[in-house]
């Protein structure tokens, strides 16, 4: 291979990330074209992964270093949210022992790209697809150590995590995890509310902080947040909360 050809790899090399994934799309961007793409493969300095996804020859990406790609390069609205962010967010000890699984949350219609489907990572995960909220709001940056990841903030993921309750999310667990949120933002949690489209989750969010008796529960407008009308059954043969019309298990009323 030229000196031309040996500058430029090494100019990739030294852009991307180590332990990430990197998009044949994003390479045309940054002027590396398809042929010399394919050079770089023959060369051994990278390998492919799957249909248009290359890692450095001979390097270990997790999953965090293939949803880099995705958000970094791609520009996917995807992001680690739910039980994954809080437990990233130093809330692990409220989250059930055991889970390893990573929670990933996307739009309605979302479609990962089939070398993410098909390649073995190091965790499993489960892709929730949802237009709860928007897609961009309450949304922090991961550090993990050689490149960031987006997660949800504390509020956005104790809200995603309602909304998988009963089903997929302990209740009883929700409600210690909100009881450990005592920093919110006001500011946020109110557009957080006013922007969500799921009753049930605004519903029990509300109810755990008031029940919690954070300071910052006091500054919300709730008038402004849409609740819906109706009651909504949570559970079977549980208690009525008159405030909030939802019937939650008796050991959390």
């Amino acid at each position: 291979m030229s000196t031309k050809y040996e500058s430029k790899i090494n100019q990739l090399l030294q852009e991307m990330p180590k332990g990430t994934v990197v998009l044949a799309s994003w390479l045309v961007r940054q002027g590396y074209s398809h042929d010399l793409q394919q050079k770089y493969i023959r060369s051994n300095w990278l390998e492919s992964i799957g249909k248009g996804a290359f890692t450095r020859t001979g390097e270990t990406v997790d999953l965090f270093g293939a949803l880099y790609a995705l958000q970094s390069q791609a520009k996917k609205q995807i992001h680690i949210g739910g039980g994954s962010s809080l437990a990233l967010l130093g809330f692990s000890h409220y989250i059930e022992m055991g889970q390893t699984t990573i929670s990933l949350f996307a739009g309605q219609g979302f479609k990962l790209p089939v070398w993410f489907s098909n390649n073995s990572w190091d965790t499993p995960f489960e892709l929730t697809r949802s237009n709860m909220l928007p897609p961009e709001l309450a949304l922090t940056n991961y550090n993990t150590g050689n490149f960031s990841v987006k997660v949800s903030t504390p509020a956005r993921a104790m809200l995603e995590c309602i909304e998988l309750a009963p089903g997929r999310f302990d209740l009883e667990e929700a409600g210690l995890i909100m009881e450990s949120l005592n920093a919110l933002q006001p500011a946020m949690v109110q557009e957080l509310l006013e922007k969500c489209r799921s009753i049930k989750a605004k519903r029990l969010f509300l109810y755990f902080a008031e029940k919690a008796n954070h300071t910052w529960f006091k500054y919300l407008s709730t008038e402004k947040i849409n609740l819906g009308k109706g009651k909504r059954s949570i559970v079977k043969q549980g208690v009525l909360i008159p405030k909030y019309q939802i019937t939650i298990p008796k050991n959390l009323a």
